[in-house]
């Protein structure tokens, strides 16, 4: 397309060369020379030509990236008419696209944009509801060759051509973009307003940008005008690089020289933060997507950085285009041009000390680089994989000795390389820090980050290799932990010594035969001792881990679900239920201790008392105790032992509950 658009461009421009009479007078069976564009050298237009394949695809790709979302504006504004008006302005729709299409194929390369203007009225304010006005935007920036007017007058007679083809209502009207800017130096912003009322059609992203700047202008004015100094559009779309995405980039400058009630830095900020929220407003108005980036400066400011030479002040004044001046742009603009503008002596020898700063940042960085950078991002994740190991969190002088002598020499996971890149990173960095070294080549650096990626990428595997380690030691300690449950569960049913070779056979013997939990944990059982076996003979797979710990945690939880009932069932056996009269008392054996409950059904009167149990079976050394205190016994009570009672003892709980005192015995 670039090449196309070249082409086209030149010969538009050799065209402007001088035509001998030869040429004139060619026969009538030649036709006249034309180019791409559709502009001949004898002034007229070629007829129009069916477009290319590729010519074909590249124009679609252009309406295509110009169309806003939701379709065309016109799209949208016939969606809210009524019905009746409806078919008019979809007549105009259909017209102004085939003129589009037409147009942009004959003029080639030169097409910026079109849009449908608003009706035009006569001199006695009457409008002309039958012309169709179409704006025809033209890029003249390589017209070097020509002259403008001859161009402006070649392309509108192509314009016309084509529209008395397609219907003769059809008013299209050319534009340079010379002519655009030239009127927004002089100030007239007629074309402007023009624009920003128009529906687009056909764009390459410049009719979109004067829309909502325009738009976004007189939302600004309309608020701000006593404040505002100039309006200007810069960035890319002056400069001759815009594309279809490109940002909207204004200059908003505010005049700060008569501020009485704030600060200087107060008004710009105010007035920056709603400025650039109506940018927001105008492009959900217009419906463009583009971004506006809105840059607002307060005058003196303006005028410091002109001083200063400032880089993007002078950019902006060399390809800014100003939408709104109150003789303060366009008047620096040219003596911008004029050479007039030169850099202070102080600006001078700013800039030129710039470059020395720069350069000792740089080596700043670059040192920072070393002594932090390397630092942190070594020794962090050397701690963490110790940590993991279960070390806890070491000095940087400790670490690289820890990982030596319990990663690489124990457990042989780290090759002693690598602990060998940690110290030297450590080293450099303290080599900074007390002054003996000043720098670092560029070769030491690339040799660091080389060894430092490989750390980090060999620590990665290690942090793998250390987790699959205590994984497995997992294992070994779930197998240990329900190796000491079943134990207890087994002392539950008297056996009180049970060799480690006969845990299996008598777990099932009297635990599983006897129905105190289902058959199925025999099998869960079997998958832990088998995991112990392959964890001694180092044979433990990653899988066999996974289901040891999922069948450990379900064995587990049956067995002290199990423990729980049967330790439920034995402190029962310690309760002596009493009544006496229509009271009811308790009495709790735990061993050679007695807890004696008086009046258990009121929570007002009930009394609890602690007593020891002598060898001739009395109660001795009785006193009360909290209902606490008993709680904390029984929690710490984990199978009580078997107490045979005396008579004495009966003697004793008549003289607390009375002679009429009934025992309740359990079956």
């Amino acid at each position: 397309m670039a090449t196309k658009k070249k082409a086209a461009r030149t010969a538009v421009k050799k065209s402007n060369t001088k035509v001998n009479k030869k040429a004139v007078k060619k026969p009538a069976n030649k036709p006249s020379t034309t180019t791409k564009s559709g502009i001949n050298k004898s002034g007229t237009s070629k007829k129009s030509k069916p477009a290319n394949k590729k010519l074909a695809k590249a124009s679609n790709k252009a309406v295509a990236v110009a169309k806003p979302e939701g379709g065309s504006e016109l799209d949208k504004v016939i969606a809210q008419l009524p019905d009746d008006q409806k078919a008019k302005l979809e007549h105009i729709k259909t017209v102004v696209e085939n003129f589009q299409e037409k147009v942009v194929h004959r003029l080639e390369g030169y097409v910026m944009g079109i849009s449908l203007l608003p009706p035009t009225k006569d001199d006695k304010g009457k409008e002309d509801k039958e012309s169709i006005n179409v704006l025809v935007l033209i890029d003249d920036k390589d017209s070097n060759k020509m002259p403008k007017e001859e161009l402006h007058e070649r392309v509108q007679k192509v314009a016309d051509e084509v529209a008395q083809a397609i219907d003769k209502h059809l008013k299209p009207k050319t534009t340079l973009l010379t002519e655009v800017w030239q009127q927004c130096y002089d100030g007239k912003s007629e074309l402007l307003q023009l624009i920003a009322m128009s529906a687009i059609v056909y764009d390459t992203g410049m009719l979109a940008a004067i829309k909502i700047a325009e738009v976004h202008k007189s939302m600004v004015l309309k608020k701000f005008e006593k404040y505002i100094v100039s309006y200007v559009l810069a960035g890319s779309l002056t400069q001759g690089r815009a594309t279809p995405d490109s940002d909207v980039d204004v200059f908003v400058v505010i005049d700060d020289t008569d501020v009485k009630k704030m600060t200087r830095a107060e008004l710009r900020d105010k007035l920056r933060a709603i400025i650039i929220q109506m940018g927001g407003e105008a492009g959900e108005m217009t419906g463009i997507r583009n971004k506006i980036n809105i840059q607002v400066y307060i005058l003196t400011d303006f005028w410091e950085n002109i001083k200063d030479a400032s880089p993007v002040i002078f950019t902006f004044l060399r390809d800014g285009v100003p939408f709104y001046d109150r003789g303060v742009f366009m008047p620096w603009k040219q003596l911008l041009q004029m050479g007039r503008i030169k850099p202070s002596p102080e600006a001078i020898d700013m800039y030129m000390g710039s470059g020395k700063q720069f350069i000792d940042r740089i080596e700043m960085k670059v040192k920072e680089i070393v002594m932090e950078d390397f630092f942190w991002g070594l020794l962090t994740p050397s701690q963490a994989a110790l940590m993991m190991y279960g070390i806890p969190p070491t000095t940087p002088k400790e670490t690289p000795e820890v990982m030596r002598e319990i990663l690489v020499k124990k457990e042989k996971l780290l090759e002693d390389e690598y602990v060998q890149t940690l110290e030297l990173v450590l080293k450099t960095r303290k080599e900074f820090e007390h002054g003996t070294r000043k720098e670092s080549s560029g070769k030491e650096l690339d040799d660091l980050i080389k060894k430092s990626k490989a750390y980090l990428k060999r620590l990665e595997k290690l942090f793998e290799e250390i987790q699959e380690r205590k994984e497995q030691e997992k294992v070994l300690h779930m197998y240990e932990n329900i190796v000491t449950i079943i134990r207890d569960v087994l002392r539950l049913e008297g056996i009180d010594k049970v060799d480690e070779n006969d845990l299996e056979k008598l777990f099932v013997e009297h635990i599983i035969k006897k129905g105190h939990i289902s058959q199925r944990y025999d099998r869960l059982f079997k998958e832990m001792l088998k995991a112990k076996k392959d964890y001694d003979s180092g044979k433990l797979t990653r899988q066999e881990v996974h289901d040891a710990i999922k069948s450990s945690k379900e064995l587990t939880n049956v067995l002290i679900d199990h423990i729980q009932r049967k330790r439920g069932q034995e402190l029962e056996k310690t309760r002596i239920k009493v009544k006496y009269g229509n009271t009811f008392g308790e009495v709790i054996l735990l061993g050679d201790i007695a807890y004696v409950i008086s009046d258990m059904d009121n929570d007002d009167k009930r009394r609890v008392s602690k007593a020891k149990i002598s060898k001739h079976g009395t109660l001795i050394d009785r006193k009360e105790v909290t209902l606490e205190e008993l709680e904390e016994a029984l929690m710490a009570t984990d199978i009580p032992p078997k107490v045979f009672i005396k008579g004495a003892l009966f003697e004793d709980l008549k003289n607390i509950f009375g002679p009429d005192m009934e025992i309740l015995m359990k079956y």
